[in-house]
């Protein structure tokens, strides 16, 4: 599945003037700023096996979880055991399902979601993504209000905050550089109760070897939403620069949502 995703994303590259072009820019800006190896087709090839891992995933999740190598698990047991529920950040880079599948395996997990806009695919989606433990919401009012119940019954939620939110629901903060509009609903889910923020990530190992699964704790979020934001995407910024190659980045994290304010000029 991952040398069949390598070649759908050496396809979609080649394929699109409009991917090539998203794809090229935002990595290179990112690799040559921090003065990191430039390996275009090693990403390129990732960008595929990211979503062959997706569905690979969703197909054999118990075989998934047994190729991850988890390293400081202790950092999730103490953070979980303090009772207070815990927010899970997870960047769209490498097996990045897999996380939430390795939590259900240890206590409840509520993951918020964007439903694609076709209904029959979201069927699909759903269908496929269903885990024991493990629940999908939708990113409304009703989903917000189902995470804060997790929070409250001590359970872990899962966000993905990489993504653009819809306009009026984030901020405009700095993402390498450049702004992007940010969600600060971690912050404002957490800092209800003191609860933990945990930064997850899981790297990709070499060739249908599994992942590797590595988990850092956030400092407490400031109660500015803009504060908040821009330590969230501080955080994702080192999480996706240890495996940059292995981030989404056709994905155009610097778009403008409809109904947000004009980002700022310089």
């Amino acid at each position: 599945m991952q040398i069949l995703g390598a070649f759908l994303g050496l396809l979609a590259y080649i394929g699109s003037k409009q991917y090539r072009t998203l794809f090229r820019t935002q990595y290179e800006a990112v690799v040559q700023s921090h003065q990191l190896p430039f390996v275009l087709w090693t990403a390129v090839a990732n960008s595929g096996k990211l979503f062959s891992d997706c569905l690979w995933i969703w197909k054999n999740p118990q075989k998934a979880v047994k190729l991850v190598e988890i390293q400081n698990w202790d950092v999730v047991e103490s953070a979980i055991n303090e009772g207070r529920g815990l927010v899970m950040l997870t960047p769209h880079l490498g097996g990045f399902e897999v996380i939430p599948r390795v939590l259900a395996q240890h206590f409840p997990a509520t993951v918020l979601y964007r439903p694609p806009r076709q209904a029959w695919l979201n069927e699909v989606v759903e269908a496929e993504r269903a885990y024991p433990n493990m629940e999908f919401v939708p990113t409304n009012l009703n989903g917000v209000r189902q995470m804060t119940r997790a929070l409250m019954r001590g359970e872990a939620i899962g966000i993905l905050p990489d993504q653009v939110p819809n306009g009026k629901e984030g901020v405009w903060v700095p993402f390498f550089g450049r702004p992007a509009y940010t969600t600060p609903l971690p912050a404002r889910l957490a800092n209800r109760n003191h609860t933990p923020v945990l930064m997850f990530t899981a790297k990709r190992k070499s060739l249908g070897q599994g992942w590797l699964m590595e988990v850092t704790r956030l400092a407490p979020l400031s109660e500015d939403a803009v504060l908040a934001a821009t330590e969230i995407n501080q955080a994702l910024e080192q999480a996706i620069l240890k495996a940059p190659e292995q981030f989404i980045w056709a994905y155009n994290r610097y778009k403008h949502p409809a109904g947000a304010e004009l980002p700022p000029q310089d």
